[in-house]
Order: structure tokens, then C-alpha cells, then sequence
């Protein structure tokens, strides 16, 4: 019997409990958010935890203009449902972080999605519109949505997985498994030439 964990499965199910329960997050829609895995290249704690990557442009657009140049994405489909986000989690380092750290980076990358849910990330007023000003100050406000969350009270076997780091998990369940998918490269569009 395969005892391997999946963590993109636990990850996707956990990630839909929080935004049902968190009203900030009601617009994002899970069956068009892929959660997957890459592996973190140097095993140490600081470093990229996870990644969201929104599969459309500004305002939800399908092309974007850089220069002189057309680009577009290519469309990812999950049964009949397409995929507007990636949300990639980089083992094992996610894992190795303490447990309010890694509910902070799961909120820290689910407020990133489009509150009109477009494919396109959360725009905030200024300079700074991916953290705002203060990335310190953004973090403080996830660590206050995550612990609103477990006020809830929700079923523990959903998020039980994150008590444990990576070689715990490992150790438990064999192998920790889940699914890779690389993050989409931009694919120009050549230029209509006028008759």
C-alpha cells in the first residue's frame, strides 16, 4: 500500500477550508488555483517559501505589449476547469519553517490573487503594489488573517501536516509526493503583417 503524502493534495484542500472560511478571501475560486511543489535547490530556511503566478496579465488580459512585442501565456486546463493561478510551494524549505510562519506564507500568497479573481495579482496604490510600502507590516497582517482562521476552530486533520517539517513527513508517510508543473515561460506573438 503506497503511504506516500501528497502534499499538493493536502495543500489544495487546506487552501480551499481557508478561503471559505476567511471572508477576505471569498473571491478566490480553488478549482482555478493549481497548487504544486518545486523543489528549493539549496536546503536552508531563508529563500523563496512559495510563489503565486498569476497566468493572466494586467486587468485579467490574455496579451501584454513589452516593447515592441505581443506576448502571451500558455492556457492550462485542469479537467474542464482553466487555471488562472499557479501556487508553487518549495519544499522542503516551506516545510522547515515554524508553524505560524508557514500559515503566514500560505495567506501571504493567497491575498496576492486579483480580489476580482482575473488571473491577475492584487494591485496596491503606489510604488509598491505588490506588498504595499512595507512587506513587514503585509506579513503582520497575514500572521492576524491566519490566526482568525484557526479561531474558527477547523477540522485539525486538515492542517495537521504543517506540525511536521519535511524530513518528519518524509520519515511518517515514506516519500512526500505531489504535483511539479513548471512555471510557464512567455510565448510571443509574431506581428500581423498589413496586406
Amino acid at each position: 500500500m503506497d503511504r506516500s503524502f501528497d502534499f499538493t493534495v493536502a495543500m489544495s484542500r487546506l487552501c480551499a477550508d481557508i478561503t471559505r472560511r476567511c471572508e477576505a478571501l471569498s473571491h478566490v475560486r480553488m478549482e482555478q488555483v493549481l497548487v504544486t511543489f518545486a523543489q528549493a535547490r539549496r536546503r536552508c530556511l531563508h529563500g523563496l517559501q512559495a510563489k503565486l503566478t498569476p497566468l493572466r496579465f494586467e486587468q485579467g488580459s490574455l496579451v501584454t505589449r513589452r516593447g515592441s512585442s505581443l506576448w502571451t501565456l500558455r492556457r492550462m486546463f485542469v479537467g474542464e476547469h482553466e487555471q488562472l493561478y499557479l501556487l508553487t510551494f518549495y519544499l522542503p524549505r516551506f516545510l522547515d519553517q515554524s508553524l505560524d510562519e508557514k500559515f503566514i506564507t500560505i495567506f501571504h500568497e493567497l491575498f496576492h490573487i486579483c480580489p476580482r479573481f482575473s488571473g491577475d495579482i492584487r494591485r496596491h496604490e503606489g510604488r509598491y503594489h505588490v506588498h504595499t510600502a512595507s512587506q513587514k507590516d503585509y506579513d503582520r497582517e497575514m500572521a492576524r488573517h491566519a490566526a482568525a482562521y484557526l479561531a474558527t476552530r477547523p477540522r485539525e486533520e486538515l492542517w495537521e501536516f504543517l506540525r511536521h517539517d519535511f524530513k518528519t513527513l518524509t520519515r511518517r508517510h515514506g516519500s512526500v509526493i505531489g504535483t511539479k508543473v513548471p512555471i510557464p515561460r512567455l510565448i510571443r506573438i509574431p506581428e500581423q503583417k498589413s496586406a
